[in-house]
């Protein structure tokens, strides 16, 4: 148990609080069994270790992808600290670990004084082992960066969210007052290029490259062995993704998708439905409720703007950029759908029309509560709101 103590101890004593993410202060921390979701790259571990080190109780740190897990039952090392006293249990990657779900509830039940906070990164995983932990595990996902998050680690400026029906009433004010902080224009740019992730502090130059290795990750370690796919499966969702990453978004036409690649109309709705749970694609549907894996989405955005980034022989398209930030950061706090007219309705209450300086309001003439989210402004006026602000809901 030593090597266990020891390593937790420099891991608690790396870690800093500088920059801590949204999710901290909206998670429970006094529950007794907490999984943590999220893409790999987010900052799961960091959160987890910051965590950590604000617990009064006497906790350690444990990664399940450790060798030592290969031979010896995670329920057996809580056991062994268990007796050494410690309390809290900070597991960390757990879907590397065979048993986890089942030895999760065991280690639940049998210490009734501890509590374990958990992290995954293989959503599909956990999502499938969740079934054993019903009406133990309270779960939180953890998402990229927003741009107000973005600021503050890239530039130390410091600003508060924004509850959407306070933009929608004051975005005029609002953005003034930000506007004061930081030079948008280059701000925002450079977060829709390479800020959704933090591990892009480890070198921009080579982001999108480590951007590409841990998407191939997702696809090859979470999803393959998850859906037992085979490889030329796995090479028509590569093939699917680059397709829709070259889109003004991707309206899906399922029929002639499955064509072009050689497979059943049943297997590409499959293969979407997929890339959505393992935040690589977001499915854009008329309702969020009864949604089944077989319904045809309206529309198909790559999950954030990094990624389309990342698969731009050039430039990408400004069009597909802007409607992909705005249901980025829309989708963490609210409900987003596809509307009669207009881009997105949100909430089943506000809709908008995204678009460039020259976009009018043409497209949502009559609609109640419609909004123009407008990119290459600075400020807004009336129902037209930068576009830029929506950065700030986390």
């Amino acid at each position: 148990m030593n090597r266990f103590i020891l390593k937790s101890e420099k891991k608690r004593n790396e870690v800093t609080d500088t920059f801590v993410r949204y999710l901290w202060k909206e998670v429970d921390w006094s529950q007794r069994l907490i999984l943590l979701l999220g893409h790999r790259g987010v900052g799961k571990t960091t959160l987890l270790l910051q965590q950590m080190k604000s617990d009064p109780t006497k906790s350690i740190y444990l990664s399940l992808d450790d060798y030592y897990f290969e031979e010896i039952r995670l329920i057996e090392v809580v056991s062994a600290l268990y007796d050494l006293g410690y309390r809290s249990f900070y597991l960390d990657e757990i879907h590397r670990y065979v048993h986890w779900s089942k030895e999760l509830k065991n280690v639940y039940d049998d210490f009734t004084d501890s509590k374990f906070i958990v992290t995954g990164s293989s959503i599909l995983e956990i999502s499938k082992g969740q079934a054993d932990l019903s009406r133990r595990a309270v779960v939180y996902p953890l998402l990229g960066l927003s741009f107000r998050e973005f600021l503050l680690l890239e530039e130390k400026i410091d600003l508060q969210v924004v509850a959407l029906e306070e933009m929608i009433r004051n975005h005029t004010a609002i953005s003034a007052d930000y506007l004061d902080h930081f030079d948008v224009k280059t701000s925002f740019k450079n977060y829709l290029n390479y800020g959704y992730y933090p591990f892009y502090r480890e070198g921009k130059r080579v982001y999108h490259q480590k951007l590409q290795e841990t998407t191939n990750l997702v696809i090859d370690s979470d999803i393959t062995p998850f859906e037992e796919l085979n490889y030329t499966t796995v090479r028509v969702m590569k093939k699917l993704l680059y397709v829709i990453s070259q889109s003004v978004p991707f309206i899906p036409n399922i029929s002639k998708l499955a064509e072009k690649m050689g497979v059943s109309r049943n297997t590409i709705l499959k293969l979407l439905d997929i890339l959505d749970k393992a935040q690589l694609l977001s499915l854009l549907h008329t309702s969020t409720e009864g949604v089944s894996m077989l319904q045809k989405p309206e529309k198909i955005y790559l999950q954030n703007t990094n990624l389309a980034y990342m698969f731009a022989h050039e430039s990408p398209n400004v069009g597909n950029i802007r409607e992909t930030f705005f249901l980025n950061q829309l989708q963490v706090k609210h409900q987003v759908t596809a509307p009669k007219y207009g881009d997105f309705m949100v909430d089943s209450t506000y809709v908008f029309e995204v678009g460039g300086t020259s976009k009018t309001s043409k497209q949502i003439q009559g609609v109640p509560n419609a909004y123009l989210a407008i990119d290459g402004i600075e400020g807004g006026v009336g129902n037209r709101i930068p576009l830029w602000l929506f950065g700030f809901l986390y």
